[in-house]
This record gives C-alpha cells, structure tokens and sequence, in this order.
C-alpha cells in the first residue's frame, strides 16, 4: 500500500474488456520507491487533488472486475478525509 495524490483521470476509446466500465485515476505516489505515476481504478469517486491510499494487490484487482485475465494492478482503498493528520509529505 502507498499514499498518492490523485492528478487527473484517464480516458480511453480502446482498453481492455476488464476496464470497459471502471472509472481509472492517474495516481502520483507520495513517499514511494518510485515516483513515476501510476493507473489506478477508482470506485470510491476521488476527485483531482485527493489523497488516496492504494494497493497493488492484483488479485483483489481482478476480483473486483470480475476477470482473471485483467491487466490492472493499481486501485484505489480509501481516500484520506483528513490529509493532514496522514504525515509524510502530504
């Protein structure tokens, strides 16, 4: 699990069958390994600038589209109400 800062949200015409009707975030992580954006899918509605707390366990990832066959990794466990009191460099 890492904490991010979402930044935007990702549209597509052509993605994979899995992915038809998931809302997908582009996720800057805060204090990662590695600072690079990442994809994530939404369903608890983050909005631009919202502090999120994501996961990287594909298993739930494919649970949660319903397909084993899902390229997706990244998605959304809960956005912080109170970024403040999170720490880090928020």
């Amino acid at each position: 699990m890492i904490l991010g800062r979402v930044v935007g949200k990702a549209v597509s015409t052509v993605k994979h069958r899995s992915l038809a009707a998931m809302r997908l975030l582009v996720v800057e992580p805060i204090g990662a390994a590695s600072l690079d954006p990442v994809l994530a899918m939404d369903t608890m509605g983050a909005r631009g600038g919202d502090i999120v707390v994501l996961s990287s366990d594909g298993i739930y990832g494919r649970e949660l589209v319903k397909d084993n066959t899902s390229p997706a990794r990244w998605w959304v466990m809960c956005i912080c109400d109170q970024p403040e009191r999170v720490g880090g460099e928020v």
